[in-house]
């Protein structure tokens, strides 16, 4: 929070006190006097160059995202990204494992999943990827974690990469380490010649130090997404809504000290179209879906969904999670939907959302006003409930 300004704390106990936070399903938007139609509604996103039609990353995980599935998703009006460190660019073709995967029981997943992980990324596929992307003609964006970014950028850089995303659980502009010389995030942003997405983080210290170095925007979500267990395993997290908000706070702090924008990204824990309004509506300019992309026909696995440390080695902090297939990927961003639970038409949501509140442009939208709700899934819903359907499942 911004330094001087006093936030009530709960009392844990006589030696530690907290905030109160809130996830997405805590709060509500509240409609205001004004509304207007949905067609006249601008939800498109600009970040540095570049101009999408849709305010939409799509999450660097092997089971949503593959070269052909980014190329799909820039041709709707998002940005895929992929994973530089995943299936893609370890094996030249890894479509015998993604069936593979889909079969495995469950208890024995993650062991296997950590054996196919195993074999090394190769540089020479780390630019054959972008490079198939870069052909179809769309904006192009790839995701490495702290660790390989000066290994993997020489790569990124021969492909003509147009975005580049830093990612992991935790990412810190101050990464302290006594046994090797950890990435100078700053100096290396400063010295690249990409734009540079970074993150996760959940607070606003950390989002102002993340903008500090010079990045054109910024993830926010620690463990709230669908194939997540950090929160379980780490025990270190932060409800999505006052994460967004927080490090939108940490956005303004930063704009008036140096007149820079820089855009806030919620990255896991929507699953709905009402889901992405709210993350908007705390502050973010984007979002960045995983499981939803997942449950179409193109996505490289199907109905399945994994984490980016899934495969950790020695701590996984994920689980492979069936999202089973709804339809394809146009159907689920831009409709027309067929079921009535929110999880397609994800865009068209959206829209409508604005329209019903009266915001036209995405930045209008973050001004609308909440309140804490934690009845909104269930008010009045007892016959969806007791029969499992609409909002009841």
């Amino acid at each position: 929070m911004p330094e001087g300004e006093q936030v009530a704390e709960i009392e844990i106990g006589i030696f530690k006190s907290g905030r109160q936070a809130y996830g997405l399903d805590d709060i509500a938007i509240v409609p205001s006097r004004r509304t207007r139609d949905p067609e006249d509604v601008d939800i498109s996103w600009e970040i540095d160059a570049y101009r999408f039609e849709l305010p939409l990353l799509g999450s660097a995980m092997d089971g949503a995202i593959s070269p052909s599935t980014a190329i799909e998703l820039g041709r709707l009006g998002g940005l895929g990204v992929l994973n530089l460190e995943g299936l893609w660019t370890r094996y030249e073709d890894p479509t015998n494992l993604f069936e593979e995967i889909r079969e495995l029981d469950d208890e024995k997943a993650t062991s296997r999943m950590q054996q196919m992980y195993s074999e090394p990324i190769k540089p020479e596929l780390v630019t054959a990827r972008i490079r198939q992307m870069k052909e179809a003609g769309i904006t192009t964006a790839a995701s490495v974690t702290p660790q390989r970014t000066e290994a993997l950028a020489p790569a990124c850089l021969a492909a003509e990469l147009d975005l580049l995303v830093i990612q992991g659980t935790v990412v810190s502009a101050e990464h302290v380490s006594k046994t090797s010389e950890p990435l100078n995030l700053k100096r290396f942003i400063r010295e690249f010649d990409l734009p540079v997405i970074v993150g996760g983080c959940a607070s606003y210290q950390a989002g102002l130090h993340l903008m500090r170095t010079g990045a054109v925007g910024v993830l926010v979500g620690v463990g709230p997404g669908n194939a997540c267990t950090t929160r379980g395993v780490l025990g270190i997290g932060v409800p999505q809504a006052t994460a967004i908000a927080d490090v939108a706070g940490a956005r303004m702090r930063h704009l008036d000290e140096t007149g820079v924008y820089v855009h806030v990204i919620a990255d896991g824990g929507m699953s709905k179209g009402g889901d992405i309004a709210k993350a908007i509506v705390c502050g973010a300019d984007a979002v960045m879906l995983g499981s939803p992309l997942s449950s179409a026909f193109e996505a490289p696995a199907r109905g399945f969904h994994w984490g980016m440390a899934t495969f950790h080695p020695t701590l996984p902090r994920g689980a492979r999670v069936r999202t089973s297939v709804r339809g394809s990927l146009r159907e689920i961003l831009l409709g027309p939907a067929h079921e009535n639970d929110g999880r397609m038409n994800l865009f068209g949501a959206l829209r409508t959302a604005m329209a019903t509140c009266g915001y036209e442009t995405v930045k209008e939208f973050q001004k609308a006003e909440v309140m804490v709700a934690p009845s909104l899934q269930t008010e009045g819903k007892y016959f969806q409930r007791s029969q499992g359907v609409g909002m009841g499942h």
